[in-house]
């Protein structure tokens, strides 16, 4: 027994005096990732015997960034990282939870990486690129996460689109601000360089879009492009080849390139004027090779009257009016209206057809009425008795020549046009403008005084019975009182008083309101004056 213990004391003598020996040689305890190297049998396998750089024995052991290194390739080949030794920055020793990769993602420069973050990139966070499944195989996988390992191809973190139709080069097409548009692709270096409307279509429209091996695939290679008829349907049935070319162009599938491809003059109804540009297909509906009816206009065209000039149920073709050179203006002449039930004279040869033809939007040309108030406002209705004016007919007193000359026999009234009054206007003396500027008319009054259309410039001195009597000094020649006797008045003119001038004794008045020159004296005596 005493044998047995003395064994057991030396054995653990010698484990304490081991583990007293390397916790004196050991500057601490390593990292967890380091933790299988404890032990001072494992001390060589990081350090030089006599040296306390241990960079060279770090790439030993953690080839991937002795590759990377020898490649120049990634953060470890900058020339921030060479010449420096690896337990610069990843020193160990320091206990089992220390962090001996101290990374910012925040203000790390990736730049030194050799790939500079730019566009969508710049906007991403990290691990969005840096993740197992996007990691070369070369790089061997640790417990934890590693920045290594990521190629700068686009195709080593982005799926081919493409499917390996088109180069590996993908920013020789793309940027890194999105995939679509793609700025650096140029048709015109293709094959088949893109004019006229080709332009303007949509890629889809030529480079379908559909699945393949189970994703979406869009074709760009392969695309048959010899003829047209590659991509276009052959809208004649091969019945003029299938070179299109030779009639049309990129530009416009409705341009003939040539009129010699196709001579409609040749055919029973040659194209003159707006047929001459018309789209074939305005014509020739569903086939070229059916004959179209052409005989009348409304064969194509629909009767735009609606048959108001229709005659035993037929309408007259449309040529008989209209031409191909234009729908308008009409070539209905005036000689042709003046056959019809409304000859046009005066003024209304030069009124067009839509004053009289159009309300609104609607065209009429059949039962349309004749009389003069049908189309124009009687304005003397409610004023001018019915037996000067019979049935609203205008043309008693006006012509379709000139409204202004009115053509009326006065003298069929109670006042007879005499002197100054045969010269006037009718407006003169029917028409006249209230407060408001309103034009009013009048044709009748209770008696035919003077003063219905003049002032009197006596005030009522010559008022007699309730009237004035104008006309017993004045005639209708001239304003001049050339009826008026000084002897049938109350003072008769004799001696030095015969030659006297009217103004000696008849003088104007003095009343501020209303001036007007005395001609009537109550007092007649010689002192009223001398």
């Amino acid at each position: 027994m005493n044998r047995f213990l003395k064994y057991l004391f030396q054995v653990f003598s010698l484990v304490f005096w081991v583990n007293f020996s390397y916790a004196q040689l050991s500057p601490g305890e390593l990292s967890r990732a380091h933790t299988h190297l404890e032990g001072l049998k494992n001390c060589t396998q990081c350090h030089v015997l006599g040296e306390k750089e241990t960079t060279s024995k770090c790439l030993e052991c953690h080839t991937e960034i002795q590759n990377l290194i020898n490649n120049n390739k990634g953060y470890h080949a900058s020339s921030e990282v060479e010449g420096k030794n690896c337990a610069g920055c990843h020193s160990d020793h320091h206990g089992l939870d220390f962090e001996m990769v101290r990374f910012d993602d925040e203000t790390f420069d990736h730049k030194l990486a050799g790939y500079e973050l730019e566009g969508k990139h710049n906007k991403i966070k990290c691990i969005d690129c840096h993740k197992k499944e996007l990691i070369q195989n070369n790089i061997s996988q640790k417990k934890g996460e590693t920045y290594l390992g990521l190629g700068t191809e686009c195709l080593s973190c982005h799926d081919d689109y493409h499917q390996k139709t088109l180069s590996n080069n993908c920013v020789s097409c793309h940027n890194q601000d999105a995939f679509k548009p793609a700025p650096g692709f140029d048709h015109s270096k293709t094959k088949f360089q893109l004019i006229g409307k080709h332009q303007n279509v949509d890629c889809a429209k030529c480079h379908k879009i559909e699945e393949q091996n189970g994703t979406r695939f869009q074709e760009f290679t392969g695309v048959e492009f010899a003829n047209c008829t590659d991509c276009h349907e052959d809208v004649h049935k091969n019945k003029f080849g299938n070179d299109c070319r030779k009639c049309h162009d990129e530009f416009s599938f409705t341009q003939i390139k040539s009129m010699s491809t196709f001579n409609h003059e040749k055919t029973n109804y040659p194209l003159r004027g707006k047929h001459i540009n018309l789209d074939c297909k305005k014509c020739h509906k569903g086939s070229y090779t059916r004959p179209v009816k052409h005989t009348r206009c409304t064969d194509c065209h629909t009767d735009y009257h609606e048959n108001q000039f229709a005659e035993n149920g037929q309408s007259p073709d449309c040529a008989e009016c209209h031409s191909v050179e234009n729908f308008t203006p009409s070539n209905y002449t005036i000689e042709k209206h003046n056959l019809s039930d409304f000859i046009l004279d005066g003024s209304h040869l030069a009124s067009p057809c839509f004053v009289c033809h159009k309300t609104e939007d609607k065209w009429n040309f059949a039962n349309l009425k004749t009389g003069c108030i049908d189309c124009h406002e009687n304005i003397h209705q409610n004023y001018l008795d019915e037996k000067y004016m019979p049935e609203s007919d205008c043309k008693t007193c006006h012509s379709t020549s000139v409204w202004n000359e009115v053509k009326f026999d006065h003298n069929t009234t109670d006042f007879a046009l005499l002197g100054k009054h045969a010269g006037l206007t009718c407006r003169e003396c029917h028409f006249s403008t209230d407060s408001e500027e309103n034009l009013q008319q009048q044709f009748v009054w209770e008696n035919q005084e003077c003063t219905n259309c003049h002032n009197d410039i006596h005030f009522n001195q010559f008022e007699e019975n309730g009237g004035n009597t104008c006309e017993s000094c004045h005639t209708n020649d001239n304003w001049k009182p050339d009826k008026f006797d000084h002897n049938n008045a109350r003072f008769k003119l004799d001696g030095k008083h015969e030659g006297l001038d009217c103004v000696k004794c008849h003088k104007p008045n003095d009343n501020l309101l209303k001036t007007y020159i005395i001609y009537k004296f109550e007092d007649i005596s010689c002192a009223s004056c001398h």
